[in-house]
């Protein structure tokens, strides 16, 4: 049986006549035949997408040089490995393909298996990988071993009652293993759909996050890897490292403890490397113990010199980019503050921008990130804090989820914290970003848990609050940065404590001073409109004797302010409420102390 996909529908109401169909399909193939060296290197840049990582379809297309839309078709037929995760760019299915409802359900199940799928049904922006990044290992087009690239692995062993599984086993039989004590015989090089359904109906008990871990974790060892890749693993602090020797295969071990095998040719059995010795980046991602199997592929150069295999190493260490004028004067700074805060994140990456509402802390704190970033959006992540907001919120916790019999299962499910970690350490090079508004309004303590202590402690290991039994600890990578936005009027929850202060730089944002004292002023000259706002402004915060509630400038910069109603407006509904509030209970009358009447009379 058989029935046209979404896209051969499509195809078919373009083109209803049969020599009409069949000229664009002689059009298409011929176009594939010109250009067919492309489309096998697009190939293998989705089959070297990492797992758990997505890219754009159209940056792939630009990077081998073809038309996206006849490489979406191609990726439909052929379904290479990865093919699921080449997107629309914001995260979605390619609009291009047409799919049927049942044809979208089934892409975004298999997104959603490899972890990639977002609560918005869309791909994490924070697993999103450069198609750049994928054709730097592979060579030019052309070069050898531009159509696969080796890959390193890292391999962990589970703990095994009365035995320890990498000396009895792995470093003398010269194997590396997994246990699989459920799973039938699946062959080498099944894809991530048969291996997924396998794991549905074996592991159905399991909840669907960890159906998910398991099928990915199966999938990598039975088809991701292949002969020579780099295969590393650790006992304690001892690092060992060798090369895949052959196809998986499916044995008869005592206890189910090691049923799904690879044999690896171990170079260094007798001589393990030190876990210190080790770089501090590849440290952390090693200590973090999400899985079993973990990528480690942007790490080949370092381990491939450890084998023996001397190649170039890539700078991976992070490079804060110095304020440029042109960044001043867009947020209305001058650039020796604004490199200050630069210069301070070099030295603690913490940082809290606090003083009174509307002084432009959030503002400066998004512009200043994505600068820091060089301008990646999926670098960046914001989050902000509320008297509700919990640990199990901004770092990971259990999650109701229903299972595909309609029952419910809690499953562990990473928050914003976690998945901004996740991809710091893919990319250790890179400096990602963590925004956290209002930071003083959550309960810092409940929110923060142990990942206190790694603020001031980044190449420390703490065990988290949902880690396993054989979890190794988690630690924070160096180009990890936090920005802190704090309001200095809200006295609902009490300001930050001594070990929050201790562990990030606070720089005030104040309208009384520089570079907010200014900006007013500065905005309007830009924009060609009279000086009256600012000094208004002036004459209201002079008057108001509590400096935590002086009001910023972000009020009166917009156009609305350079006329009579609009500025009556901005008043009106916006500052007067605040001093409301402010004076609720004392006596004062507002209007009469900090209207515009009175403040015109006073600057006339």
């Amino acid at each position: 049986m058989w029935f046209p996909t979404g896209l051969g529908r499509r195809a078919l109401e373009e083109h209803p006549d049969a020599s009409a169909f069949y000229a664009e399909l002689g059009r298409v193939y011929g176009y594939w035949e010109r250009h067919r060296d492309r489309f096998q290197r697009a190939t293998a840049l989705a089959e070297a997408l990492p797992e758990g990582r997505w890219t754009s379809l159209a940056d792939v297309a630009s990077e081998v040089g073809v038309k996206a839309t006849p490489l979406l078709g191609l990726l439909l037929g052929d379904r290479p490995e990865g093919w699921h995760r080449l997107l629309s760019d914001d995260g979605g299915p390619p609009p291009e393909a047409h799919l049927t409802e049942t044809e979208r359900e089934e892409w975004l199940t298999l997104l959603g298996d490899d972890g990639v799928l977002a609560p918005d049904q869309r791909a994490d922006g924070q697993r999103w990988m450069p198609a750049s990044d994928l054709a730097a290992p592979l060579g030019p087009p052309g070069s050898p071993g531009a159509e696969r690239t080796r890959r390193a692995w890292l391999i962990r062993a589970s703990a095994v009652p009365g035995g320890d599984l990498i000396r009895d086993l792995w470093l003398v039989e010269g194997v590396c293993s997994l246990a699989a004590s459920r799973l039938r015989d699946l062959p080498a090089g099944a894809s991530r759909e048969e291996i997924a359904e396998a794991v549905r109906e074996d592991y159905s008990g399991a909840g669907t996050e960890e159906r998910a871990h398991r099928a990915a974790e199966f999938h990598a060892f039975l088809s991701r890897m292949r002969e020579n890749d780099v295969v590393v693993t650790n006992d304690g602090s001892a690092i060992y490292l060798g090369v895949v020797d052959g196809s998986p295969s499916f044995v008869n071990s005592v206890g189910e403890r090691a049923n799904l095998q690879r044999p690896v040719n171990w170079r260094n059995a007798d001589r393990p490397i030190d876990y210190g010795d080790l770089p501090d980046e590849f440290s952390v991602l090693v200590g973090n113990p999400d899985a079993e199997i973990v990528e480690l592929t942007p790490f080949l150069p370092e381990l491939e010199n450890l084998l023996g295999e001397p190649v170039d190493v890539p700078e991976r260490v992070m490079r804060l980019p110095d304020a440029t004028e042109g960044l001043a004067r867009e947020l209305l700074v001058g650039r020796e503050w604004l490199q200050e805060c630069v210069e301070l994140l070099r030295e603690r990456p913490q940082l809290i921008f606090y003083g009174p509402p509307g002084t432009g802390k959030t503002y400066l704190a998004r512009h200043l990130a994505r600068h820091l970033t060089f301008g990646r959006p999926e670098c960046v992540q914001l989050v902000q804090f509320h008297p509700a907001y919990s640990y199990e919120d901004f770092f990971e916790g259990y999650r109701p989820v229903r299972t595909g019999d309609g029952t419910v299962a809690f499953d562990l499910v990473r928050g914003p914290f976690r998945r901004l970690v996740t991809a710091a350490l893919a990319h250790p090079g890179r400096p990602y970003v963590l925004i956290i508004d209002e930071i003083n309004r959550g309960n810092l303590a409940k929110i923060f848990g142990e990942l206190y202590f790694l603020l001031e402690y980044r190449d420390e290991l703490v065990n988290v609050l949902y880690s396993g039994v054989d979890d190794q600890g988690f630690s924070l990578p160096r180009n990890v940065i936090i920005l802190g936005t704090m309001n200095t009027a809200d006295r609902s929850i009490a300001l930050v404590d001594t070990a929050m202060r201790r562990r990030f730089w606070f720089t005030e944002l104040h309208p009384d001073s520089p570079p907010v004292r200014d900006m007013l002023a500065l905005w309007l000259a830009d924009n060609e409109m009279p000086d009256e706002p600012a000094r208004l402004l002036g004459e209201l915060n002079s008057r108001i004797e509590d400096r935590d509630f002086r009001v910023g400038p972000s009020y009166l910069m917009r156009e609305s302010a350079a006329t009579d109603t609009g500025l009556e407006r901005i008043w009106r509904t916006q500052i007067l409420p605040l001093l409301e509030e402010h004076h609720y209970g004392d006596g004062t009358d507002v209007p009469a102390r900090y209207g515009l009447d009175a403040l015109r009379r006073r600057l006339t």
